[in-house]
């Protein structure tokens, strides 16, 4: 039955009639195009207000007054994404309540209407998904979730849901139907979505367990990654090498291979030093009184030094050791007094940490020499810091050995046989001359 004048769904058209200063009394097809025009001038106007006027009301709001973790919710597309949805959705009613006597033109509208409230609502949920992300960066509980890999996976959850209720207006069915299908096809699903599902399993054992985080350093040969970890997404993670190149490793492949992450050395404040140096042998040996007398000049040595020399000659005079060799009780070494002189050193250094382990100790000797290593921890973590310090430190080792009569060892080369020749040609011309 069509519509009279008196009828709800005409009073619009009425009034619009009226308020161009038409005749109200239209034809059907005139009706129909007045509600449309009516229909999209609103929705036009609408737009026009919530994006040029509400919306950049509430970004400078919140540019002045929200705390740093609400910013991203404000700043980035979230709100003006609701506002579509919400466009669609009067839309929508607008529908239902001036196109009840046009029904094929109401079904399509409808249709339009909906499909639009789920495509941006869908897109609605990336851009919330996305603003929770940078909001976790402000929030220091959260940044060791892999906030990044979770939101991927409800990405793609959110988006098999939505395609599958769009499917479902589109062809008119209800989407129990279609998710029934979809259980059928779990081994396919499984099988297509595979590496986000492993993904997705790795990233919540790496969370749970505390393995890795963003900003951790990363050590894995096996991928070629040695750098700073940048992103933990649902299928790989990025690695910004020290070279400047980026490695991706499969995120899985975190849980299933071994890595080494520094992030313990970070955190505990101590980065360690622990580098040797060769000892030539022959060039140990006790020191006399000369060299102790010397050595007593050395500040952070003497009292040290004093101790020694104390105690040596109080376990000597208990054992009445016979002093004509060295042999017999205990002497000093240069090579023990050296030791001593680094431990000093490293315990007097602004940039040791001495409440981690401290110590001079002699490794196994071979073919090189007797390897005399410096064990401890810097308090600077910073790569190029540290291996400033740990220079700086060895090149007072070398700097301060001749002070103790050693030497470093150190394979012959080619200047050394340059000088044994010289040497060998001068003899040779000596002995020449006075013949």
């Amino acid at each position: 039955m069509p519509a009279t004048d008196t009828d709800p769904i005409n009073q619009p058209v009425q009034w619009v009639a009226e308020l161009v200063g038409v005749d109200a009394t239209l034809s059907p097809a005139a009706q129909l195009l007045l509600t449309l025009a009516g229909i999209f001038l609103f929705a036009v106007v609408l737009h026009v207000v919530l994006h040029k006027m509400v919306l950049p009301l509430i970004r400078r709001v919140s540019d002045e007054r929200a705390h740093a973790w609400l910013r991203p919710f404000f700043a980035g597309p979230l709100f003006s994404r609701v506002v579509l949805v919400v466009q669609g959705l009067v839309v929508h009613m607008q529908a239902l309540l001036w196109l009840a006597a046009h029904p094929r033109w109401q079904e399509g509208l409808l249709m339009a209407a909906t499909l639009w409230m789920l495509l941006f609502g869908l897109l609605s949920i990336y851009a919330l998904f996305a603003a929770l992300q940078e909001a976790g960066r402000h929030v220091r509980s959260l940044r060791r979730f892999p906030l990044r890999g979770i939101f991927q996976a409800l990405n793609v959850v959110c988006t098999v849901v939505a395609v599958i209720l769009m499917l479902s207006v589109l062809l008119e069915k209800s989407p129990v139907i279609l998710f029934s299908g979809l259980g059928a096809m779990t081994a396919v699903l499984m099988l297509v979505f595979k590496d986000p599902i492993l993904g997705l399993v790795a990233s919540i054992q790496l969370s749970a367990n505390k393995m890795l985080e963003v900003g951790d350093w990363l050590e894995m040969a096996k991928y070629g990654a040695d750098g700073t970890v940048t992103d933990i997404g649902l299928t790989t993670v990025k690695v910004y090498n020290w070279d400047n190149t980026v490695t991706t490793i499969p995120t899985y492949a975190l849980i299933s291979d071994s890595f080494k992450n520094w992030r313990g050395m970070s955190e505990s404040g101590g980065r360690r030093i622990k580098r040797s140096i060769q000892i030539d042998v022959t060039s140990v040996r006790f020191l006399d009184e000369t060299d102790i007398e010397r050595l007593r000049r050395i500040d952070l040595l003497a009292p040290e030094l004093e101790r020694r020399v104390a105690e040596i000659q109080r376990h000597n005079e208990e054992k009445h050791v016979n002093p004509a060799s060295p042999v017999n009780g205990r002497h000093l070494t240069n090579l023990g007094t050296f030791r001593a002189y680094l431990v000093a050193f490293l315990r007097a250094h602004p940039n040791i940490r001495q409440d981690m382990t401290l110590m001079v100790r002699q490794m196994t000797p071979g073919s090189t020499g007797q390897p005399l290593e410096l064990y401890a921890f810097s308090t600077i973590t910073s790569w190029v810091e540290y291996e400033g310090l740990q220079s700086d430190i060895f090149d007072h080792v070398y700097a301060v050995l001749p002070e103790f009569g050693l030497r470093v060892h150190q394979e012959p080369t080619g200047y050394d046989l340059r000088r044994l020749g010289d040497g060998a040609g001068l003899g040779t011309a000596a002995e020449a001359a006075s013949s």
